[in-house]
């Protein structure tokens, strides 16, 4: 048992990271359908996009953006509960982690001699366990329940680019990073914790709920980091049940395991005794959350175009955390709470190994390797100021192009020197120009699934070839914060706001022509400004069927030059 659950505590660690980075993934990108095999290719809206092309493009378009309600409905089925899915899962992982620390682990004892010696049978101890476990459950449901209420799923989602919000989730991480690492503790106020205690004594239902209502205040200096994070970031996908999905995967991973212990209390004497290996992990967790705190930062300082966090910068921080994780899982580095370690444990070393090997994966990153494995959580390339093999320090641009600065390229830039366009209407007189075909990308500065789809799909030389000979590329930034000059502003019906900045101007395109607002979103256009593949598609990692979509605009586009 306790070789168990040394096990479970190296897979939690391991985790933790592809788990938050899932939550970045659900929290920024709602486009994440794949085409079936049969190509008949459907994403975000498809169903939704189909009826609205026989009726009035803008009262659609007006419904879609307006109302968090109709914006699921735009989603398939399929793909909202792959996403509610990963959502309970990320929740769960972190229940099972907020077990192993210090505020939680040493109360098992102590909850289930309460159930065992209050008990006049054991059946009945059963029976006040599972309620526990239910009301662990309402509790943290409810608080998931209030989230959405209080702060609304749409406009959580409007939040989720917004710049300045992004800071405050940014300090409001590493806040709670550096109070794992012991600098101070984030509590409730200690009367209302005595108050839920008191509580807890009565006898029957209420008793055994506020008992585990004082769980849940009790153990919120250690909850209050792995909760925040969930809610801030889950929350952001505008889906009315995120929040409360996240939540309810917490609640039952910790319920599950008071239940058990509950019901099998001779268990607990295979559990590892309470020590500092309980601050271990609280001091793991939170170098882990000041790190993907920083996803945060860089979102707000690409759509502000700050530059105070380019790539290079951003992956140096990563590489410093990583040696600290490492050295601190060796022994090397010491902690005010942490106790004396006379040895490193078999899972140390290999955790502390791992942090090396990562740190050491980053290291090329400094001088322009491309990063697959974490590209959708670091800063584009194209904030590098200096890449190995470019003659120029411009981020991914090997040489000026030959042609005229194009609009909006002096702060927008395209993967992989794809030398496209960032303006609809400039990118549509061009291809009319040269009779080739439009793909619209929209995109964001904030888009995970973006960075990951350019960092894995576009750099296929297959894909990159047909972007760059057959197609002429348009990324539209949807959540640019650059202020348009003052006869370009406007007032948009569908989406109810004055468009004043680029990343509302293209968020107003996509919107009132393809009657949804998620992001990745890539249509192909011919010169007629129809689509070339109905429906468009979003997130599509498969190679094959990414290029099949590509070849089938061409083919298309090629029929339509011959009938002209």
């Amino acid at each position: 048992m306790k070789k168990f659950l040394l096990f479970t505590l190296i897979a939690a660690m391991f985790i933790a990271l592809p788990a938050v980075k899932s939550y970045a993934v659900v929290a920024q990108d709602t486009t994440a359908t794949a085409p079936p095999d049969d190509l008949v290719f459907t994403e975000v809206g498809s169903a939704q996009d189909s009826a609205a092309n026989s009726k009035i493009k803008d009262s659609v378009a007006k419904e879609v953006v307006s109302t968090s309600a109709t914006l699921e409905k735009a989603q398939p089925a399929e793909g909202s509960s792959k996403t509610l899915l990963s959502i309970f899962a990320a929740g769960f992982v972190a229940g099972l982690i907020a077990f192993l620390l210090p505020c939680i682990f040493p109360m098992v004892p102590l909850t289930v001699s309460y159930f065992t010696k209050r008990a006049e049978t054991k059946g009945k101890g059963i029976q006040g366990a599972i309620i526990y476990g239910v009301s662990i459950i309402v509790i943290y449901v409810v608080l998931g329940l209030l989230i959405t209420l209080i702060f609304g799923a749409s406009a959580l989602n409007e939040l989720a680019t917004d710049g300045f919000f992004n800071v405050f989730i940014f300090l409001i991480l590493l806040i709670f990073g550096i109070s794992f690492l012991g600098a101070f503790e984030i509590t409730l106020p200690s009367s209302f914790v005595n108050k839920m205690d008191s509580k807890s004594d009565s006898k029957g239902l209420t008793g055994i709920f506020f008992m585990a209502a004082t769980l849940a205040v009790v153990s919120f200096s250690c909850t209050g980091p792995l909760i925040g994070t969930l809610l801030v970031t889950v929350g952001q996908t505008g889906g009315f049940l995120a929040p409360i999905m996240g939540m309810f995967g917490f609640s039952l991973a910790l319920a599950l395991i008071f239940v058990v212990f509950a019901i099998f209390p001779s268990w607990m004497t295979s559990l590892p005794k309470s020590g500092g290996w309980l601050n271990a992990v609280k001091v793991v967790l939170g170098l882990i959350e000041i790190a993907l705190a920083l996803k945060f930062l860089s979102t707000a300082d690409l759509a502000y175009h700050w530059g105070i966090l380019d790539r290079e910068v951003f992956i140096a921080i990563w590489i410093v955390i990583a040696f600290i994780l490492g050295f601190y899982l060796l022994g090397k580095i010491k902690f005010s709470h942490d106790s004396d370690l006379p040895y490193i444990s078999i899972p140390r070393l290999f955790m502390g190994g791992a942090a090396f090997v990562f740190a050491f994966y980053l290291i090329p990153g400094l001088w322009g390797a491309p990063l697959k494995a974490v590209s959708a959580l670091v800063p584009p390339l194209s904030t590098q100021d200096f890449v190995i093999g470019q003659e120029s320090s411009s981020g991914n641009q090997v040489s000026a192009p030959a042609h005229a600065k194009r609009k909006y390229s002096e702060f927008l830039h395209i993967p992989h020197n794809i030398d496209g366009f960032f303006d609809y209407e400039e990118a549509l007189a061009y291809a009319k120009e040269v009779k080739k075909p439009l793909f619209l990308d929209f995109t964001g500065h904030g888009c995970v699934n973006c960075r990951e789809m350019e960092a894995k799909v576009w750099s296929d030389p297959r894909v990159l070839k047909r972007l760059k000979e057959d197609y002429i590329v348009v990324s539209l930034y949807t959540d640019d914060k650059t202020a348009l000059p003052e006869p370009e502003q406007f007032d948009s019906k569908v989406l109810e706001t004055k468009v004043n900045t680029v990343g509302k101007k293209f968020k107003h395109l996509q919107a009132e022509r393809f009657n949804t607002i998620s992001q990745p979103y890539y249509v192909l256009l011919g010169t007629d400004e129809k689509e070339l593949v109905s429906p468009p598609i979003g997130v599509e990692f498969s190679i094959e069927k990414y290029l099949q979509y590509l070849d089938k605009g061409l083919s298309e586009f090629a029929k339509k030059q011959t009938n002209e």
